[in-house]
């Protein structure tokens, strides 16, 4: 009954600490037929993740040649770092069948709104924003100052959450997988999402 053609994108959009990656992390591992789209960057990996599964880790020249080419439909410089979403990579998964999953910044997310007007905007808040600067501490990876810049950053990415479809509040992870569960179910039950063939054999 559901088409068989191509995939949705859904876009996941946080500041730097609101935990955006573990729930992205989770639903992939939980959610059928839904694929990550890896993005490329810059910085350096962090302990524990693994080059083109976490990040495509390239150096600034390899990323400044490939912006020349075209090749990504989104890029950013953020906190010093380039990120940026390989246009192939992303076709090559909707293509297929299958749901892209971006996490990506409020710069991205606005450079693919304009590519991409059916997909779907999720934005992730902290409960609060002394929160936020416990779990960047928590993080033990970033120096003082670079944490100031994300806590200076972060107050700006929320002040684009209206430029998003829905907003979860990540208080406590597992209620807030659920919820972002539950749109990727309500989106992929969409009429739009119906084969008219289906119908039209009753």
């Amino acid at each position: 009954m559901e088409k068989k053609s191509k995939g949705s994108i859904f876009i996941v959009s946080a500041p730097s600490g609101a935990g955006k990656t573990t729930l992205c992390r989770q639903i992939i591992s939980t959610v059928d037929s839904i694929r990550p789209s890896v993005s490329f960057t810059t910085r350096q990996p962090r302990s524990g993740e693994i080059p083109d599964m976490d990040y495509c880790f390239v150096t600034e020249n390899e990323f400044k040649e490939m912006i020349d080419r075209g090749d990504f439909v989104e890029w950013a410089r953020v906190h010093g770092n380039l990120y940026g979403t390989s246009r192939r990579k992303l076709e090559e998964i909707i293509a297929a069948g299958y749901d892209a999953l971006l996490d990506i910044d409020t710069q991205g997310a606005g450079q693919i709104k304009k590519s991409f007007h059916n997909a779907v905007y999720i934005f992730i808040l902290p409960p609060s924003m002394k929160e936020l600067k416990v779990r960047l501490e928590n993080r033990m990876s970033n120096s003082a100052e670079d944490m100031n810049r994300r806590l200076r950053r972060a107050v700006d990415e929320i002040r684009e959450y209206k430029m998003y479809d829905y907003v979860i509040v990540n208080d406590i992870l597992e209620t807030s997988l659920k919820k972002l569960e539950a749109v990727i179910t309500a989106e992929r039950l969409r009429s739009t999402k119906i084969d008219p063939q289906w119908i039209e054999n009753i």
